[in-house]
């Protein structure tokens, strides 16, 4: 994917800022203090680093980094399903749009194609995009966690890598379920003891998982049968059995009503809905005397629901929250017995795993050692070449892989770039001796070498060339330039050799208006490309200028095909 479109509205010195990028190699410059770090900042706010509130501008609520990622068709399939499993909305028309919203009042929000996300999700997601390398982060490659991932890229391991780790980890898991079932002995008959009377206690009591309801409903109607059998009563003396019960005389009103269509035909519905209230009437009284024949005043029976009730009380207190969890308990409790009742046998089973474990555990490591072992020197070669280009020709680089005396959770050997700055010095492990002008360049040297196997498309650098100059300095570019046909990189510079060699060039400026200092962006060509490479060569003077030239037609004469 490439970032076509990045917006930034209220960061740091940017009031409102819309950015379209191409593809290849963009260089920003500008003076010190004029907010080229902006860049940087929106960035890392949206591959979801940690954000500070002192980034929003001064005097307003809010800041808002937006960002359009395009992706090739054939790219937007495998994104949208991973999308879908983290619950944004997939892609539409292979755009991907990601948001970040900081406010003053330390409120984060993210969103990713207008679905909010949490930051995990959005980190996740800038992780596959951007690959950000500012002043310290050349630092990382320093990492034997980075540089054994980088020898697995290049490699193309990471399926080997992943059969690996996946053999490795239900090894330890089986590892663990094994170590369970081999304590102390004392301590295991008292658990088996526990699980069996929680198993007998649970299976004695025959749940059901529906029952509970209907269990009260039936509690409370035995318990108050006395209650309903007098209310019954009542309704059916009112209904029925009183001098003024209701029946007869709703009853009796047939006769005038018979009188009354007698006189007008049109009163027949009024008989015929008398005739139907008191047939419904007939029917309560007789769904009455029902319901009270079937009202239970057995006080054993009643003893025995209460005691079922206060059982399944009993059992919840113990064993869950609800019917369901208990039955759930008493399941997991008697598997757990019965591989403990079973502790010889089961120990011999995870034993058999665990050696079919091992065997694919060696399996696949040797193919991943074989991988690691064929493509070390050839990574080593190409870096090497990478850094001659940068002015280290004499330098020696190196990868070291060291079987391990047992299989680690990353392979069977143990991998470190190795580094000899001077002819003649034996190599050494890169994090002991490597300056940070030096690191730079070996981290340039292995993006170049990588760069048809690193999935991650925009590489942002950022003033990462601070500690090269001259010759090394057009070697930096140059090398830029040749990322650039490959991968959309976006280098943050205050070198004229490298900012010469870039497809794309823009100028942070900063004014002031109203008494308030803005930043802008704006794409330079031509003269004022020109201009602009004289003032980083030291100013406007003719020689500067002419020299400005030469470097752009430089770069026209070497340009890409």
């Amino acid at each position: 994917m490439i970032l076509s479109t990045l917006r930034i509205r209220n960061l740091a010195l940017v009031e409102d800022l819309t950015w379209s990028l191409k593809i290849g190699f963009t260089c920003v410059t500008g003076e010190t203090g004029s907010g080229k770090s902006m860049i940087l900042g929106a960035l890392k706010l949206l591959v979801g680093e940690r954000a500070d509130k002192s980034l929003i501008r001064n005097g307003t609520d809010s800041c808002t980094v937006e960002a359009v990622f395009e992706a090739k068709p054939e790219a937007t399939h495998t994104l949208n399903s991973q999308l879908l499993e983290w619950g944004v909305e997939p892609c539409e028309d292979g755009q991907l749009l990601l948001k970040r919203v900081l406010t003053a009042a330390g409120t984060n929000r993210q969103f990713v194609n207008g679905s909010p996300t949490t930051l995990n999700v959005l980190k996740s997601i800038g992780a596959s995009l951007v690959d950000l390398h500012g002043p310290h982060d050349h630092q990382s490659l320093l990492s034997t966690d980075l540089q054994r991932s980088l020898l697995d890229a290049f490699a193309q391991a990471d399926q080997a890598r992943y059969e690996y780790s996946s053999a490795f980890f239900k090894r330890t898991s089986l590892q663990r379920e094994l170590e369970s079932l081999c304590g102390d002995d004392a301590a295991f008959e008292r658990e088996c003891a526990l699980l069996a009377h929680q198993v007998q206690e649970i299976e004695t009591a025959n749940l059901q998982v529906d029952e509970e309801a209907t269990l009260h409903a039936r509690y409370q109607r035995a318990s108050q049968g006395r209650r309903i059998l007098e209310v019954v009563s009542q309704l059916q003396m009112r209904l029925l059995d009183s001098e003024d019960a209701a029946l007869p005389k709703i009853a009796e009103l047939s006769r005038p009503l018979r009188e009354l269509e007698r006189i007008d035909p049109n009163a027949t519905a009024l008989s015929e809905t008398h005739s139907r209230a008191v047939a419904e009437l007939e029917e309560l009284v007789s769904e009455l005397q029902r319901y009270a024949d079937a009202v239970d005043l057995d006080p054993q029976r009643l003893q025995e629901l209460e005691d079922r009730v206060n059982l399944l009380e009993t059992l919840k207190r113990k064993y869950g929250a609800s019917i369901e969890a208990v039955i759930s308990f008493g399941n997991e409790a008697a598997e757990r017995h019965r591989k403990l009742s079973s502790r010889s046998e089961e120990r011999t089973r995870i034993q058999k795993q665990i050696s079919a474990v091992e065997q694919d555990l060696a399996s696949t490591g040797k193919i991943l050692s074989q991988a690691r072992e064929k493509s070390a020197p050839l990574l080593a070669v190409k870096v090497a070449q990478h850094l001659a280009d940068l002015g280290l020709g004499k330098a020696k680089f190196s990868v070291s892989l060291v079987p391990l005396p047992r299989p680690g959770p990353h392979g069977l050997e143990s991998i470190e770039f190795l580094f000899a700055p001077n002819p003649g010095e034996p190599p050494k492990p890169l994090r002991a001796i490597a300056s940070s002008g030096e690191t730079s360049r070996i981290m340039l040297a292995v993006k170049s070498a990588l760069s048809e196997q690193d999935p991650v498309a925009l590489l942002v650098f950022d003033e990462i060339d601070a500690n090269v100059g001259g010759e090394i300095a057009h070697a930096v570019g140059e090398k830029m330039s040749s990322l650039g046909s490959v991968r959309q990189v976006l280098s943050i510079s205050h070198l004229p050799q490298v900012a010469s060699k870039a497809d794309h060039h823009f100028v942070v400026t900063k004014t002031y208006e109203d008494s308030r200092t803005i930043s802008d962006l704006q794409e330079v060509r031509t003269s004022a490309r020109e201009a602009e490479i004289a003032r980083m060569l030291g100013g406007k003077s003719d020689s500067a200028l002419a020299l400005a030239k030469s470097l752009l037609q430089e770069r026209k004469g070497s340009k890409r095909p």
